[in-house]
């Protein structure tokens, strides 16, 4: 049988080693005379959450598309899994991204594929033998609850259920890292806990490093507060201990500099006024 890429690097580094998942080191960029990040640093543990929020416009998901070497800085090193990606070429980048799975807001699912082949299509072209493939796409969609939709067209779900898909796609060939951009922008608030509760479980659960991308404060303070158990064969969410919590950390960004790093309990202490108008 065929060794797939994912695997080949997993074999090599199995558990991701000791280093963080994600490094920031003093990075900035600008496009014309429009400065997006200036100096921008920070570290993702891994098995962490950073929640990155701002206004509009403030860089967030300039973030995103650095990390996966969509764009590249002006100053400053991005580091993945240990890997120094600004200078990579695009060949190397391809490696490196085979560790990197990405939700965006919109699902960006294939409406001529069913929700089966949508999960599974880059398996099959990483070559890995359709039984297995499918056996895999029937187990993570039966942990984001919708292995009885395999079979239907994206357009048959509700929009929090084909985010859930997006999900289950993006952790199908077993990411360390998952980057989520905007995920719960335009559900309903019991839709968006839905969400929540799927980016805790993969977090707490699978061990997944998460980079959460969102204006959504109730969403935020949710992933930041909350913790995966397993019970019997359910997965379940409830309140975190504060140990717990500490792990999930906020970055607030304004006009493309860091304004804020800490946790739930600090941004909600800080007396910074762009901070306290931003929350309210």
């Amino acid at each position: 049988m065929a060794i797939t890429a994912v695997e080949q690097r997993r074999a090599s580094d199995p558990t991701g080693g000791d280093h963080p998942a994600v490094v920031f080191e003093h990075v900035s960029l600008a496009f014309d005379e429009v400065v997006v990040l200036k100096d921008v640093s920070f570290t993702l543990e891994r098995g962490h959450t950073k929640i990155i929020l701002g206004a509009s416009g403030s860089g967030k998901s300039t973030i995103l598309k650095l990390i996966v070497g969509l764009l590249r800085p002006d100053a400053g090193e991005v580091w993945v899994n240990a890997e120094r990606i600004n200078g990579l070429s695009e060949t190397a980048l391809m490696h490196v991204r085979q560790d990197l799975g990405m939700v965006f807001q919109e699902g960006a699912l294939f409406d001529s594929l069913s929700v089966a082949e949508n999960v599974g299509y880059k398996l099959l072209e990483e070559g890995m033998a359709a039984d297995e493939v499918w056996q895999r796409v029937e187990e993570v969609l039966g942990f984001v609850g919708l292995a009885e939709h395999m079979d239907k067209s994206p357009s048959e779900l509700s929009g929090g259920q084909r985010r859930r898909v997006a999900i289950a796609r993006a952790m199908a060939f077993k990411p360390r890292i998952l980057l989520y951009d905007e995920a719960t922008t335009g559900l309903d608030p019991i839709t968006a806990i839905s969400v929540d509760q799927e980016i805790v479980k993969l977090r707490d659960i699978e061990k997944v490093s998460s980079i959460v991308v969102t204006h959504q404060l109730r969403d935020a303070f949710y992933v930041a507060t909350h913790e995966a158990y397993a019970e019997g064969r359910e997965i379940r969410t409830r309140p975190a201990g504060e140990q717990k919590a500490d792990e999930a950390e906020f970055i607030m960004l304004k006009e493309g500099v860091v304004a804020f790093e800490g946790n739930a309990k600090e941004l909600r202490a800080s007396r910074d006024d762009y901070i306290r108008s931003f929350l309210s």
